[in-house]
């Protein structure tokens, strides 16, 4: 079954909703089904006639064969969206109101200069480095790895959340886009949900040890700051399976895994995936 939902909204337009059809050739009915809230960071997993054209606002949505689709919100997403579902003579018009949220400031100082204001040697690592994760983030493959749901892929406090500000060394920089679990080096690091391994890399600039997990439908998730990486690019995981350990590697003030989701390029909150929420401790 599809991730638990938090509100499911199932229309059969036709009945308390006009759609257009032809005068002598009235169509079956068209239908949308909706799981999940609108809320900024989150996904939400919907369902319509199979051979339908789906839009998110301007957007064009993939649709497996069952016509099963998923997508998301960013950090910033604006209040108002609009979700488009056109098969044959009908279509749906179905505005979302996404939930703002507020998030947190943290300041952090003492870090290396380098860390900071990386050079242009170092800028240009990150470019090409930056380039090879939007790769594998631009993917999408037909897999539902990522049916069962998501789990908490370390054990270990919370020591950073999604959203938050971070201001390095008294200079603002981008939202943190990820769940920070705090835990000594060598911790085990397991798979959240099924996937295939699409980048193992051992030495990025900003992350360190590094794996990606494509988990299907273009949703990804990035594991950062590993000590060691125990699979390979290819490998396929089952979710509970040790990916690698926790450590220091990259730009980190100390051992943690930095634990980030995306939709595409669409940045979401780890923690509003999670099969028990009750594990975070969240704003």
């Amino acid at each position: 079954m599809w991730h638990r939902a938090h509100i499911v909204i199932l229309f059969v337009f036709g009945l308390s909703i006009g759609v257009v059809c032809s005068a002598n050739q009235p169509s079956a009915a068209l239908e949308l089904t909706i799981e999940g809230e609108p809320v900024q960071g989150g996904l939400l997993f919907a369902r319509t006639t199979p051979g339908a054209v789906v839009h998110l606002d301007e957007r064009p949505l993939k649709l497996d064969a069952e016509g099963r689709f998923v997508f998301g919100f960013g950090r910033d997403a604006a209040t108002d969206s609009l979700l488009i579902i056109q098969h044959k003579d009908q279509q749906i018009d179905y505005p979302l109101s996404v939930r703002q949220r507020d998030y947190q400031v943290q300041r952090i100082d003492g870090l290396p200069s380098k860390m900071v204001s990386p050079d242009q040697k170092a800028l240009e690592r990150i470019r090409r480095e930056n380039r090879q994760i939007a790769q594998v983030r631009a993917g999408y493959t037909e897999s539902d790895a990522f049916r069962a749901g998501f789990i908490l892929p370390a054990e270990g406090p919370i020591s950073g959340v999604y959203g938050s500000q971070r201001i390095l060394n008294g200079e603002p920089r981008r939202p943190h886009f990820g769940l920070d679990i705090a835990a000594p080096t060598g911790t085990a690091v397991i798979a959240p949900a099924a996937g295939t391994v699409a980048l193992a890399e051992p030495d990025l600039y900003f992350t360190g040890g590094t794996l990606m997990i494509d988990h299907g439908r273009g949703i990804t998730s990035v594991f950062s700051h590993l000590s060691a990486l125990t699979v390979s690019e290819g490998d396929f995981v089952a979710q509970g399976e040790k990916i690698g350990e926790i450590g220091a590697t990259g730009r980190a003030t100390g051992p943690h895994l930095d634990w980030r989701v995306n939709w595409f390029e669409v940045r979401l909150d780890p923690a509003l995936l999670l099969n028990d929420r009750d594990q975070v401790t969240y704003p």
